[in-house]
């Protein structure tokens, strides 16, 4: 039995865009569905989304069957939560909240079996080597894992090149809303200088040699930081495309029986 492909791992280094979809509603189903949409990435929250690891799992084993490649971010940084999220078989680990390189280092390390890291060795329990069916995993799993660490503060923007020069760090991905509230612009992801910050760390990650992503759900903000050369780019969150489809459809119909369309109390 063969270990898994990473096949985003392979199209950030390619530097082939990347289009992701926040999955947040914390639902196997759900995200299946998402799985069938054609988006290159979904990611599974656990940091603002009432996600576990039994919920986590659910979902990574929904979506296996499809092209879209689940990212999961957990709650924090952390290397026992780390390790609970690689052995249920994520590849793909957004790590939120780095402000410095140790702990981008830090993290890497979590990822990595000794020597290499402090990764703990449990894989005869684990999904991710298929509990121990796959040749060779100790060895072979971190060429598969794609480590992308999240900067969204203004210490972690004045440290980002060396959280960036990080061995083992794959991609650097910006957080818009925490991002502009460290700035002391809270509620405002869209300003000027919000978005010239993140264009001016999308640059500075490229000349690194890594990938750099970002969330824009506006379109013209996607294609500003496309342009400015981020690949791995997250364009809505299925909360935010429910519940906007939801408003739309009730506010179309109550339109209609406000214009006298609809007979009152019929069916």
């Amino acid at each position: 039995m063969p270990l898994p492909h990473n096949t985003f791992k392979r199209a950030l280094r390619e530097g082939a865009p990347q289009f992701g979809l926040w999955a947040a509603l914390a639902d196997a189903y759900v995200t299946e569905l998402l799985a069938t949409a054609g988006f290159d990435w979904l990611l599974i929250d656990n940091e603002h989304a009432p996600n576990d690891v039994r919920s986590t799992l659910a979902q990574l084993q929904a979506v296996a069957a499809y092209a879209s490649h689940p990212v999961v971010r957990p709650v924090r940084s952390d290397c026992a939560l780390i390790k609970q999220l690689l052995d249920i078989g994520a590849q793909t680990l957004l790590l939120p909240m780095i402000d410095t390189a140790e702990q981008a280092a830090d993290a890497v390390a979590a990822t990595r079996y000794p020597p290499h890291g402090i990764r703990g060795v449990g894989s005869a329990l684990a999904r991710a080597s298929r509990w121990n069916r796959i040749p060779g995993y100790l060895t072979q799993a971190a060429d598969e894992l794609c480590v992308l660490v999240q900067v969204e503060t203004v210490q972690g923007m004045e440290h980002l090149c060396a959280i960036a020069a990080v061995e083992g760090v794959d991609g650097v991905f910006f957080g818009p809303a925490d991002l502009s509230a460290s700035m002391g612009l809270l509620g405002q992801p869209g300003d000027t200088r919000v978005r010239e910050a993140i264009r001016g760390g999308i640059e500075s990650v490229r000349r690194a040699g890594k990938a750099a992503g970002v969330l824009a759900p506006d379109r013209a903000m996607a294609a500003d930081y496309l342009a400015a050369g981020a690949t791995f780019v997250a364009v809505g969150t299925d909360t935010g495309l429910l519940s906007r489809a939801a408003a739309d459809l009730a506010a179309s119909y109550k339109g209609i029986a406000r214009e006298g369309g609809m007979e009152k109390g019929g069916y």
